[in-house]
């Protein structure tokens, strides 16, 4: 059955799935490999429920990708993000990452 979305699906959805089928796995072997029933792959994947960003990291890395992200400004010379950013950068680029769970 092909899954056809209403609406866009959320960037957890779309980002899940598209992760899942370029690594070549079912629901059932990303589940596994994340130790997380083939319900919930599904449901995330479908929209029915949103990942926390850490499950959601959790299972692009089981399918073998990590995310990454940055914060931009909203509007060219949005000076607040942009001292804030300038002023942080330093101490995020030092900083490692949570060990993972076992």
């Amino acid at each position: 059955m092909t899954q056809s979305y209403v609406d866009t699906p959320t960037p957890a959805a779309a980002l899940l799935q598209l992760a899942r089928l370029k690594a070549g796995l079912s629901q059932r072997e990303l589940g596994e490999r994340a130790s997380v029933p083939t319900t919930m792959i599904s449901a995330y994947e479908l929209d029915k429920r949103q990942p926390t960003l850490a499950t959601l990291l959790r299972l692009l890395r089981a399918a073998g990708f990590d995310l990454r992200m940055r914060l931009e400004p909203t509007e060219p010379g949005d000076e607040n993000v942009e001292l804030l950013d300038g002023r942080q950068a330093e101490t995020w680029r030092q900083a490692t990452p949570a060990p993972a769970a076992s």
